[in-house]
């Protein structure tokens, strides 16, 4: 006689069971998670208060206008269809646009024309020659506006001793007609030597041995720059003019430091940044300066957009 052995079967799970324990590798990472927002929690905080809160109240003011007569009320996108019919608003919007349109080629040319000859260069001259040319980067820009400002005076800097002692007539760097060039050659000379700086370390992320196989095919050295050098570092060209237009086109701190001593050349509406800033602290104009502000940010905010838009496939970004 045999007996037949059968395999307990489980037991059911019974409604007062406990449920099944969570891995412990989920666990930890909830737990990191936690830690991680709980460091992150005083920049968020910051970046909340000093940064969003401004930003929305701000905005907020701009959708209201204040006067003595009828107090403050609400009036909608009044500020604004004001800001794009204000001659003086969209004579500072020519204005900067014009200075994009000379001061990024010439900070770019500058810039690459710099990047490359260093990247060509193998002693210690490179190195110095890298740190003198963004030396003008690291001083701030209120201290170089006013060095420019002695340097162009007519009256006591050195340009009226120099062109005296040639026994030509002293340029007045100042004028009406000559400020734009001015302020051009100090923007230039302020921001070249960072963007020198993107683009050599671009250079410098290029594999040598691809410069080696130029070589060997016969290319020479314009050839290698202009064939290799350049489509291989477009993405951080396109980075360099972005930085460059969304600069230009909130243009604020020479021209407010030139102003004091070029008289008539420079008025309190030469950019819009400058506009909204007389508006806001001369006039007490706070809802319509902050609608000029908020024109002006969905302006470079637009710009920069169609920009990396249109330069996206040769760039290769996304």
């Amino acid at each position: 006689m045999t007996t037949q052995t059968t395999a307990a079967a489980p037991p059911a799970a019974t409604q007062g069971s406990r449920a099944p324990r969570r891995p412990r590798g989920s666990r930890l990472e909830q737990r990191r998670q936690r830690w991680g927002w709980l460091f992150v929690s005083p920049f968020l905080a910051v970046f909340a208060l000093f940064l969003v809160f401004p930003l929305f109240y701000a905005f907020g003011m701009s959708l209201f206008t204040s006067t003595l007569a009828t107090g403050t009320k609400f009036t909608g996108i009044d500020n604004y269809v004001k800001a794009f019919t204000d001659p003086l608003f969209m004579e500072g919007l020519l204005r900067v646009a014009a200075f994009a349109i000379v001061m990024i080629p010439a900070q770019l040319i500058v810039a690459l024309a710099a990047a490359l000859v260093l990247d060509s260069l193998t002693s210690w001259l490179s190195k110095l020659s890298r740190l003198l040319i963004f030396v003008p980067y690291a001083i701030p820009v209120v201290i170089g506006a006013l060095m420019w400002s002695f340097l162009y005076s007519p009256k006591f800097g050195p340009s009226a001793t120099l062109f005296t002692a040639v026994g030509l007539p002293t340029p007045d760097f100042l004028a009406s007609d000559t400020v734009f060039g001015s302020l051009v050659n100090i923007v230039t000379w302020q921001w070249s030597g960072y963007y020198m700086v993107v683009i050599y370390a671009a250079l410098r992320s290029i594999d040598p041995s691809i410069y080696e196989a130029a070589r060997i095919d016969g290319a020479n050295g314009w050839q290698t720059a202009t064939r290799i050098k350049l489509p291989m570092i477009s993405s951080s060209m396109v980075m360099v003019i972005t930085f460059a237009l969304i600069g230009t086109l909130q243009f604020f701190t020479e021209p407010v430091v030139l102003r004091n001593i070029a008289q008539g050349a420079i008025d309190a509406a030469y950019t819009p940044n400058m506009y909204a800033y007389s508006l806001a602290f001369s006039y007490s104009q706070f809802n319509y300066a902050s609608a000029i502000a908020f024109s002006l940010g969905a302006l470079v905010f637009a710009g920069s957009y169609l920009f990396l838009f249109l330069t996206r496939k040769q760039s290769g970004l996304k």
